[in-house]
């Protein structure tokens, strides 16, 4: 239990578009809207850099 990150609750508002390919993604991949959310976010933390090695642990 104590290897899983603290998780917080936000709101956060998308455009139509965004929200249609969220949920598109969620149903391709048989996964949540909020899944395909913090995938697409640890992608781009991937990319730029962002993501310390704990963190990969914690999400895998």
């Amino acid at each position: 239990m104590e290897d899983q990150m603290k998780k917080i609750q936000i709101g956060i508002r998308f455009p139509e578009d965004v929200k249609r390919f969220i949920d598109q993604e969620a149903a391709r991949n048989c996964s949540s809207a909020n899944s395909e959310v913090i995938r697409a976010i640890r992608e781009r933390m991937d990319r730029i850099g962002e993501r310390s090695d704990a963190d990969e642990r914690a999400s895998a």
